[in-house]
């Protein structure tokens, strides 16, 4: 089977061209080259401010934890899902400089035969967990509430998914317009502990769980939970060699814990950045469905040069070594060691290593913006390798 076509095979996609292809015709909004879509503010009808909405979940991660709580009887592995739900909307609306306050709404989708109450209570506890963490960094999250809806039919085990408002002064969004050749990338670690976080962080956040969790886990899985995985793909389901409790190597935690890292926001780290440098930065990128070819959508007639990278963290070494992903497919299905990077002028890349370093979080400049095609083009040099993607392939 071809190497790059395992996560396609799974039912996901790393690019979404179908999904681009079909809101093609919709309306861009007010900066068509932002990172998220900016409307008006038709609520008030006032012409300095705008709105942000988005929507986004913890994706496939749900099933890796409901084979922990199988496994443990550890439910509090659920408080997890709400942070990966809330983060992957409010580090993308972070990308356009929104600061909040932000309002939140949360969707929970389960199989009741499967899904008892007790998990639900430790997802509404993990959002409070997070919005907490949050306010004690200046980043206000207004919970107003959610929907668990009991859906058998249509989910097998869980679904966690959230929705995040902001309004803010149209002046101060991040457009994307000053993307240009000449600017360094800054690169932010996804790994690691930071001075906000209770653990290490393996770095996976929650994009290319369906890869990483059926690469990395054993045939026990699909051998004894037919229900955490779709019978289409019995074939590519679990075809690793590790269980839930063991250590993965090169790190001190186990390869459950590995895929269940909670996903890292890089919104204290962004609020200082906004605070100092807002004025020198050309574009934020979050580096989620896409992985690091994520920059690939920003700009136009750019080649982003990525030759400067994080060496792997041992969670993506190992999927590296052990997995039939190609190089080429990990890069553009994973983060690889930084899920946030900020293209800037090159004068202003130090001060923003500093801030993170000042949050214990490793930074570091990992490429920069030359001349290119209309479509866009990335290279990233990376294991002795140079690869190649545009938008057509990427």
């Amino acid at each position: 089977m071809p190497q790059s076509l395992r996560y396609e095979d799974r039912g996901a996609s790393a690019d979404k061209k179908e999904v681009h292809a079909a809101i093609r015709g919709e309306d861009p909004g007010l900066f068509p080259g932002a990172f998220c879509k900016v409307l008006p503010d038709s609520l008030t009808n006032d012409p300095n401010h705008c709105l942000l909405i988005h929507a986004d979940g913890a994706g496939t991660k749900s099933v890796a934890a409901y084979l922990w709580w199988k496994e443990t009887g550890d439910a509090s592995v659920f408080r997890g899902l709400a942070q990966d739900s809330l983060v992957m909307n409010l580090d993308d609306l972070l990308c356009v400089g929104a600061e909040g306050p932000f309002l939140l709404s949360n969707t929970i989708g389960r199989n009741a035969k499967l899904i008892p109450g007790q998990v639900i209570a430790e997802i509404i506890a993990g959002y409070r967990d997070c919005i907490d963490m949050l306010g004690k960094h200046g980043v206000e999250i207004i919970s107003g509430g959610g929907e668990t809806a009991d859906l058998g039919d249509a989910v097998r085990t869980l679904v966690v998914d959230s929705t995040l408002v902001a309004r803010m002064e149209r002046k101060r969004v991040i457009t994307g317009e000053k993307l240009r050749p000449g600017l360094v990338l800054v690169g932010f670690s996804s790994s690691g502990k930071t001075s906000y976080e209770s653990k290490e962080n393996s770095g996976i956040g929650s994009n290319g769980l369906t890869s990483a969790r059926h690469e990395l886990l054993s045939s026990h899985y699909r051998e004894h939970y037919a229900e955490a995985f779709a019978p289409e793909i019995k074939e590519l389901a679990y075809t690793g060699s590790f269980r839930l409790k063991d250590v993965l190597p090169g790190s001190q935690i186990t390869a459950g814990e590995a895929l269940l890292s909670p996903t890292r926001t890089y919104a204290p780290v962004l609020a200082k950045v906004f605070a100092e440098a807002r004025d020198s930065i050309a574009a934020v990128f979050h580096n989620t469905g896409g992985g690091q070819t994520k920059c690939l959508r920003f700009g136009k007639g750019l080649t982003y040069i990525k030759d400067n990278l994080f060496d792997p963290p041992p969670l993506f070494r190992v999927l590296r070594d052990k997995s039939r992903l190609g190089l080429s497919e990990l890069y553009r299905s994973l983060n690889m060691g930084h899920r946030l990077e900020i293209a800037c002028e090159p004068g202003v890349a130090q001060a923003l290593i500093s801030i993170a370093k000042g949050f214990n979080m490793e930074a570091k400049v990992v490429g920069h913006i030359e001349a290119g095609p209309v479509g866009n083009h990335l290279k990233i040099m990376a294991e002795g390798q140079t690869l190649e993607y545009s938008l057509e392939n990427s």
